[in-house]
């Protein structure tokens, strides 16, 4: 089972294609994240704030080893996200949005395990750096947040 979700970390102060982008409160980057049935993270990437979750979607969920995906309703795309899953023969947990005019059905209990990726993203802004992004370069930013990471795994 993988779980999968974006959150948005603030930063004063950026660089162009740092993964840095614009919002209301200031500059910010949205990391998308994959975890594993435990909680343990298997990936990450970055993006902009202002873009959208299916650009973490294009490139996270769709070569992890799990059997099923699970993922909130902005990762609800048929053709970019959840045929090509299931051409794969994994299981696909996303709620249809309320436009959609044929809703998917969802399997609620195993839906409810999709607080494991929320907790993941509690664990990791206990640490400092990460949740204010201090490192200038995304490349830097990416690898902090991989140490922190692994601590979370070890823990």
């Amino acid at each position: 089972m993988i779980v999968c979700d974006a959150i948005c970390w603030c930063k004063r102060g950026g660089l162009d294609k740092q993964a840095i982008g614009r919002r209301r409160g200031g500059l910010s980057t949205k990391i998308h994240a994959t975890v594993d049935a435990l909680g343990n993270p298997t990936g990450f990437h970055l993006a902009p704030v202002q873009s959208h979750d299916l650009e973490g979607a294009d490139v996270l969920p769709k070569d992890t080893p799990g059997q099923t995906v699970i993922a909130d309703k902005a990762y609800d795309a048929q053709a970019r996200l959840v045929q090509p899953l299931l051409d794969k023969g994994k299981g696909v947990v996303i709620p249809s949005r309320c436009t959609n005019k044929q809703p998917r059905e969802k399997d609620r209990h195993l839906y409810k395990e999709r607080n494991l990726v929320e907790k993941f993203f509690a664990r990791l802004k206990q640490y400092r750096a990460i949740a204010t992004r201090y490192d200038k370069t995304a490349r830097n930013f990416l690898g902090s947040m991989c140490l922190a990471a692994s601590v979370v795994w070890l823990l």
